[in-house]
């Protein structure tokens, strides 16, 4: 026999015209100030290589992330797989770059910069913005994460990649975007300036934190070989194809005046294998065929957006 609802179940403290939370206002594009991107370019091109590092006997608690071992112990063949993109892909991708003038900002676990310091030296070589992604990719931050732990992991993270980089190192991801609800307020605390873990825009946007401000930046997760071409099965031509796509609408809806973010998330291990590395070319290539297109860094992005609020 049914029973009716309790009003108690209608009552819900945050109920209220635009978000349920205080991180940030609902803020629809049209209402927001235009942003001029430097040199009145419409697109800002934001490559974003992970080079991470799954442990072979990983826990994968709370969950597996994506590209975790999949088999039974020792997975040497999804382990040494996810390792190719540290060994041989990421060249590729490094060349595929630097061949189109081409800058990144290359999102590192902690781990990978003590285990291949020459790697990581080699892409601060390039010029690219090292952002952290945490200590490696069993190392998920999760609601279930004591504070005091979360804390000591962000510091951590990021002390190792301040040290082996140079560099002040103030964007973050978390590895398979995982946060829990202190870890923007950590974050901040820390000196970090913006995050990639959500999803909802295509500009940068401010939030809340108890430390002040921290943005987040339109960093996708279907805009990333790994959802298109391992997730989902796609074709390299339809991955080829998705880049260009989304980019081609970004470019109709910008102009100089307004200016859109065009993020390509990628993973060496991925997209850095010989019959599908073309496929990223050949997307590249299309959209440096128009005018206005300018090549940036997250932090770069971040300071643009920023001089167009005052």
């Amino acid at each position: 026999m049914s029973q009716p609802l309790p009003d108690s179940y209608l009552q819900y403290a945050n109920r209220r015209y635009g978000m349920d939370h205080q991180r940030y206002d609902w803020s629809p594009v049209p209402t927001r100030p235009a942003v001029a991107w430097p040199g009145g370019a419409r697109i800002a091109l934001w490559v974003v290589p992970a080079l991470e590092w799954f442990p072979l006997n990983m826990k994968g608690q709370p969950f597996k992330p994506p590209g975790a071992m999949q088999t039974a112990y020792p997975d040497l063949r999804h382990y040494t797989l996810r390792d190719y993109g540290n060994r041989v892909g990421i060249y590729r991708l490094m060349q595929t770059l630097s061949q189109r003038g081409l800058s990144a900002s290359v999102a590192v676990n902690a781990a990978v910069a003590v285990r291949y310091p020459a790697l990581l030296k080699a892409c601060v070589g390039l010029g690219w913005e090292v952002i952290a992604n945490g200590l490696d990719m069993d190392h998920l931050h999760h609601g279930g994460l004591a504070e005091a732990e979360e804390r000591e992991w962000i510091a951590r993270t990021l002390a190792l990649l301040r040290l082996a980089s140079g560099q002040p190192v103030t964007g973050w991801l978390s590895p398979a975007k995982s946060e829990s609800f202190n870890t923007p307020d950590l974050l901040a605390e820390a000196g970090v300036e913006y995050v990639c873990d959500w999803v909802n825009d295509d500009l940068p946007y401010a939030m809340r934190t108890r430390a002040g401000a921290l943005h987040a930046m339109p960093h996708p997760v279907d805009m990333d070989d790994y959802t298109i071409l391992v997730q989902n099965h796609h074709t390299e031509d339809d991955f080829r194809d998705a880049l260009i796509d989304q980019f081609d609408m970004l470019y109709r809806e910008s102009s100089p005046e307004s200016g859109r973010v065009m993020a390509i998330s990628l993973h060496p291990w991925v997209i850095g294998q010989p019959y599908r590395i073309g496929a990223l070319e050949e997307a590249l290539d299309h959209m440096l065929q128009h005018a206005g297109v300018w090549s940036a860094t997250g932090s770069q992005i971040l300071s643009a957006w920023r001089a167009a609020q005052r």
